[in-house]
């Protein structure tokens, strides 16, 4: 038979085998998710390379719509001036005249009137209150 020690011992031991097992296990899992890791890492490079590529090509041709946007938008404003100048003196040509034109129309509207004879209407008369 074995001893108290020797029982011991072998115990001992026997915990240190699992213990050794489970850390092994431990490490393989470990090794895997760091190999998946990995391959996870290397295709999201192989991948995001093309998608940098592509939206630098599009941040360039939005700036050149931009540019072309800038243009227009000079053109219009130059435009809306040129259109506010030629209703400024559009406004001058027309209501400088027009205003003339309305006021001696008034004028000699008034002297017609003027002239001709007025009717007499007769006032209704009131009642005078009974005493």
């Amino acid at each position: 038979m074995l001893t108290a020690g020797e029982v011991a011992g072998l115990i001992a031991a026997t915990g240190w085998i699992v213990l050794v097992c489970v850390l092994a296990m431990v490490l393989i899992k470990l090794a895997r998710l760091l190999t998946e890791a990995t391959k996870a890492v290397s295709d999201l490079n192989d991948r995001l390379t093309p998608l940098l590529d592509d939206m630098s090509v599009t941040v360039n041709e939005t700036n050149r719509q931009l540019i072309a946007v800038e243009a227009i938008a000079k053109d219009v404003k130059q435009v809306s001036g040129h259109a506010a100048k030629l209703s400024a003196v559009t406004q001058t040509i027309f209501t400088g005249p027009l205003i003339k034109v309305s006021s001696l129309a008034y004028g000699v509207r008034r002297a017609i009137e003027a002239r001709r004879p007025r009717k007499v209407v007769p006032r209704p008369r009131q009642r005078q209150a009974a005493r």
